[in-house]
């Protein structure tokens, strides 16, 4: 089942992760509704491992589905911001052309140095993906 086949599912799902992933210590994630088809999705997942994920997503359940708008998720560990992803397009870049507009920020020149991203989606939870990803990162 995709969770973003409701509003009320996805929060279930949000405020499950905990139960979902034995690495998550703590989650001050929220989905802040904007109204009956229209919500916000943000806060931090700490890992035990010593990571750090910032979350933003928007999201609309207007349709059949919910959709994720927009989003940035940031990995940091300690103070030092290590990666991001994000939604905003580039579209005079061919090499991100494949996975339009999904892509990843890296060193290092973090700003500037994308690379696509072909497991984000606008259509499925993306977090599970990213704490997978974190897990496997090594201990700092």
């Amino acid at each position: 089942m995709n969770p973003l086949r409701s509003l009320v599912d996805y929060e279930r799902f949000v405020y499950t992760l905990p139960q979902q992933f034995p690495l998550l210590q703590r989650s001050t994630l929220t989905v802040i509704r904007r109204g009956a088809n229209v919500a916000r999705l943000t806060g931090e997942i700490e890992l035990a491992n010593g990571y750090r994920l910032i979350v933003r997503e928007k999201l609309s359940f207007a349709g059949a589905s919910g959709l994720i708008k927009d989003y940035g998720y940031e990995v940091w560990c300690g103070s030092e911001k290590l990666y991001w992803y994000d939604s905003q397009p580039h579209p005079d870049n061919p090499l991100l052309a494949g996975t339009y507009p999904h892509h990843k920020h890296l060193p290092p020149d973090i700003k500037r140095h994308r690379i696509p991203a072909p497991a984000l989606s606008f259509i499925k939870p993306n977090l599970p993906f990213l704490i997978q990803e974190i897990e496997q990162l090594p201990k700092p």
